[in-house]
């Protein structure tokens, strides 16, 4: 009877321990691989910032699809892509309508290095014109009679 009773402790505490052991392999292998939601967190970048820049354009170059434009503080070079939306106020436009010299509003982020437009807003030159008309009448003296 002594027998058997040590023979079902030492059995007990052999399972015991390789249950441990298996406890331990199961969360050596959850540290070191993600959990699938972990995984697809690590898919997804975190999403750009977005940048604003109002200025003048001061150079276009269809082939390399890119836009240069001056603001207050720095030049900034845009790579355009298929998704860039280029409008000018209700009207979508194409890059081959942005010319040298345009006041326009841009949205873009850095991806891989490069400055990637988002939005191209090319401000309606009437509007423009109007203003500098505007200040042109202001600055003629008037007629003395």
């Amino acid at each position: 009877m002594k027998k058997a009773i040590a023979i079902i402790v030492s059995l007990l505490f052999v399972l015991s321990v390789a249950g441990l052991s298996f406890a331990a392999e199961k969360a050596m292998k959850k540290e070191a691989a993600p959990a699938p939601m972990e995984e697809k967190a690590m898919e997804k970048k975190a999403p750009a910032k977005v940048k604003w820049l109002s200025g003048e354009v001061s150079a276009v170059d269809a082939a390399a699809m890119t836009v240069t434009v001056k603001g207050k503080k720095a030049e900034v070079a845009l790579t355009v892509n298929d998704k860039t939306k280029i409008m000018m106020g209700k009207e979508k436009k194409t890059l081959a309508d942005v010319k040298m010299g345009d006041k326009v509003s841009t949205k873009y982020s850095e991806v891989e290095g490069k400055n990637v437009a988002k939005s191209i807003a090319i401000k309606a030159e009437k509007k423009m014109e109007k203003k500098a008309k505007k200040t042109e009448k202001k600055a003629e003296p008037a007629p003395k009679e």
